[in-house]
């Protein structure tokens, strides 16, 4: 595997965290302590197992998540933050704060933007107009 070379810390987090499920699982996980699978998707509305076995894969390889085999009938498996996992998160808390305190302003902008999702649209909500 090639060695990725970063342009500066906000690329290395995303390389790390970057989509849309990996935030609200390392919140998951967090707020709800080692969770099973079963658990996990149904903690995190709307992603499918595919998706989140796939998360997890990743999530485990970027040492973020620890997944513990318990040998028995049936057999269960658990998923917890690593403290690696728990450093990320508590970077990513004053976004989720912010988030919060702009939740509004933010649904408003997301139900005014176009469909098809123009440029236009888009600059508006950089700009704030």
């Amino acid at each position: 595997m090639k060695k990725r070379t970063f342009t500066c810390g906000f690329d290395a987090a995303l390389a790390v965290v970057g989509g849309k499920w990996k935030m609200l699982i390392l919140w998951a996980l967090h707020t709800d302590g080692p969770l099973r699978f079963g658990e996990l998707r149904r903690a995190v509305v709307g992603i499918s197992e595919r998706v989140l076995i796939s998360q997890l894969k990743e999530m485990e390889a970027s040492q973020l998540v620890h997944r513990e085999e318990f040998h028995q009938v049936p057999p269960k498996v658990e998923y917890s933050l690593t403290e690696f996992g728990a450093s990320l998160l508590g970077a990513l808390m004053p976004l989720g704060e912010w988030g919060s305190a702009n939740m509004e302003r933010i649904t408003s902008l997301a139900a005014s933007e176009p469909a098809n999702g123009t440029v236009q649209a888009r600059a508006s909500v950089r700009t704030g107009m």
